[in-house]
């Protein structure tokens, strides 16, 4: 009797010790699950697309970012991530701290072993002819890296929020980005009603070379209201001649080069006076860095080139009143 008692608590035990191995089992088998799929997520815990449409992923926020070009700058700003900046190019000059970021080249050439040295978690460029062979070096790496080429206004608040995310800025970013889209669509609904005004914009006068429809600059113009005259060309920043200005006969000409030159390139046109721009005053001066680079600003340059456009639709006005009181 006694055996058999003692065998049945055996039964028991053992069977107990393998309810208790299932359970360690299971738990030990879901904690597995749960890591691998935390580790998962972490591994792709940020991601986002550039505007060259690869993916750019990133395990937690960068804190080493290196920027190549000026308008990169101004929106890593932009998005509230200034500080996180560890090197820059030539011309880096906005805001003013940016002028106080190391430099690693300039937009023709940068520093590759220096680049390395500094150890960056992230890299965003914009990527011109210059830069191809050197950005084939850098790929190589292993730094991920983000291209930033904006062709029309609305994609600066996407850029923002994107530098935001792969940052760990997001709400400064957020606050950039309304104020940027709460000012654009302002000047949409006040000028996309607007008379069309044909315009002509002067990036630099040796040579004579201007911006088609694939440059944001054009996009500035089209949301003022304005058709960019050599918009259809097939170059993005085309050569030109005078001639060919004269043929088009622009009712606006807008240069874009430094205020502070001893010749802006725009006095060359006063003297035509069979340009319509030149006939009506309409040859106007603006600061290229707000303009031509595809940054935050940029809001300021489409504000000064609605209000160019703007002036010019009032003196066809008078024009006309005056050709009248003539007769």
């Amino acid at each position: 009797m006694s055996a058999h008692v003692s065998r049945n608590n055996e039964k028991k035990e053992s069977k107990k010790e393998g309810n208790n191995m299932n359970v360690s089992f299971c738990r030990f088998f879901v904690s597995g699950i749960v890591t691998l799929l935390l580790s998962t997520s972490a591994q792709a815990a940020i991601s986002v697309t550039d505007d060259l449409g690869h993916t750019v992923s990133l395990a937690k926020p960068a804190q080493r970012v290196i920027s190549l070009s000026p308008h990169v700058t101004e929106l890593i700003f932009a998005a509230g991530a200034g500080d996180k900046i560890i090197g820059t190019v030539k011309y880096s000059d906005y805001p003013a701290a940016a002028k106080e970021i190391p430099r690693i080249g300039d937009n023709r050439q940068f520093d590759l072993e220096r680049i390395m040295a500094m150890k960056p978690d992230l890299l965003v460029i914009w990527m011109h002819g210059a830069f191809e062979r050197q950005l084939e070096v850098l790929k190589q790496s292993g730094v991920p890296f983000f291209f930033s080429d904006p062709q029309k206004l609305e994609q600066i608040p996407e850029t923002i929020l994107k530098l935001g995310s792969l940052l760990g800025t997001e709400k400064a970013a957020q606050l950039s980005a309304n104020d940027f889209r709460q000012q654009l669509h302002q000047l949409n609904a006040q000028y996309q009603s607007k008379a069309k005004v044909r315009t002509f914009y002067q990036v630099w006068h040796k040579p004579l070379y201007t911006l088609n429809d694939k440059h944001i600059v054009s996009d500035a113009i089209r949301v003022c209201g304005g058709e960019n005259i050599f918009g259809k060309l097939n170059v993005t920043a085309p050569v030109v001649s005078i001639e060919a200005v004269l043929q088009e006969n622009p009712e606006v000409l807008i240069s874009a080069e430094s205020r502070n030159q001893a010749s802006n390139g725009i006095d060359q046109w006063k003297n035509m006076t069979s340009l319509l721009a030149a006939k009506n005053n309409n040859l106007v001066l603006i600061d290229g860095d707000l303009v031509n680079r595809s940054g935050p600003r940029i809001i300021d340059g489409a504000k000064a080139i609605c209000e160019a456009l703007e002036q010019a639709r009032q003196k066809r006005g008078k024009s006309a009143t005056s050709a009248q009181g003539k007769k």
